[in-house]
């Protein structure tokens, strides 16, 4: 029989709500001063991975995967301060009560009520979990006639009024969530991070990897999938499944040295990943250029243009505009067309002579 991988996650989160569970989670040394106006009990069973708060702005709108007794909301929140919001969504109803019995006296101690929590599964995003129940309770499903008009009903509220709209929100983060969710639907669930970003956002997650293949017999056992380590990923294909949906410059900002677990020579630590959502768009020729600084002698980027250190390139004004901007500003002189300077030795953004940048041309 296939394991519910759902049933076990929630069993075993449901009993963290209510008594600590100290195997669920990695040691995380998060910022004192931001804990102090947390209540002890969201500090003691709330479990984790990473602080992907401590990479957070003033202002930005903030939705937290799988947030769990609300830790991470309660410090994003006083990251983003009162011009800033913060969604907590989770799917797991006793911790979602935890959360919010604790949100009213968090708000009036830091000053600003600016968090939420929501319930919803974090592979699906735009069904609100209360709004179904709301219908339900007044239209009980009692026959297959009933089970497909309940379809239907889904469909409506993920387009009429989702839990999570697309395209507002700042920032997504995540701790030691991602890991729990089916592997029939992790796919979903990146495109679901994507969708609900703006086309400028990021996301910041922290989760468990490992350096080998998890076991088939291992990934069948409910406690290992509950406790992180069943549903871990491969590091490298963490990183692969954020560029399998369209992010880009993807980069590692935090890898533990030290195993959290280590399970029949499988090593488990956290790490912590960003990823940025905003290179679509149409490739057109504006003759602009860059310089990549280095350090390296060359590199290449997630679309494929080879970048020499020193040399110009010649690049479409997407590509252009997207090395203006985080990650790679700190890599790149821009050079503005029209600006007076030599076109002498241009190459294009594949080293090659330049060509104009189009639908078939450099990207």
């Amino acid at each position: 029989m296939k394991l519910d991988v759902e049933k076990a996650v929630t069993d075993r989160y449901s009993q963290g709500a209510t008594e600590v569970q100290p195997s669920l989670c990695c040691p995380v040394n998060y910022r004192a001063d931001l804990l102090k106006l947390i209540p002890a009990e969201v500090v003691e069973k709330d479990y984790g991975c990473g602080d992907p708060s401590q990479y957070l702005r003033p202002g930005e709108t903030v939705l937290d995967l799988g947030s769990g007794a609300g830790k991470i909301c309660f410090i994003a929140s006083q990251v983003v301060g009162a011009a800033g919001r913060v969604i907590g969504v989770d799917m797991n109803e006793e911790m979602l009560a935890l959360a919010r019995k604790h949100q009213p006296a968090f708000a009036l101690a830091v000053g600003w009520d600016n968090v939420r929590f929501a319930r919803g599964r974090i592979q699906d995003l735009a069904l609100d979990l209360d709004l179904l129940d709301a219908e339900l309770r007044d239209h009980p499903v009692i026959s297959a006639r009933g089970y497909l008009e309940m379809e239907r009903l889904t469909t409506q509220l993920r387009r009429e009024r989702p839990l999570i709209a697309s395209g507002g929100i700042d920032a997504v983060v995540s701790n030691c969530v991602l890991n729990l969710v089916d592997p029939a639907a992790k796919e979903q669930l990146f495109h679901e991070i994507y969708r609900v970003l703006k086309p400028t956002g990021r996301a910041i997650i922290s989760d468990i990897v490992c350096d080998q293949e998890v076991p088939a017999d291992l990934q069948a056992d409910p406690e290992l999938w509950s406790g992180c380590i069943a549903g871990a990923f491969r590091e490298d294909r963490f990183c692969e499944a954020f560029a399998a949906c369209g992010f880009h410059g993807i980069r590692i900002l935090k890898r533990d040295e030290i195993p959290w677990r280590v399970v029949r020579g499988i090593e488990f630590r956290g790490l912590t990943l960003e990823a940025f959502k905003g290179k679509e768009g149409p490739c057109v020729e504006q003759g602009q250029s860059v310089i990549y600084r280095g350090p390296f002698k060359e590199v290449l980027d997630d679309d494929g243009h080879r970048l020499i250190r020193g040399h110009r390139h010649a690049v479409c004004e997407k590509t252009f505009r997207l090395y203006g901007r985080e990650p790679y500003s700190d890599h790149f002189f821009l050079i503005e067309a029209g600006t007076g300077e030599s076109t002498r030795g241009t190459t294009s953004d594949k080293g090659e002579t330049p060509a104009p940048c189009g639908p078939a041309g450099c990207c």
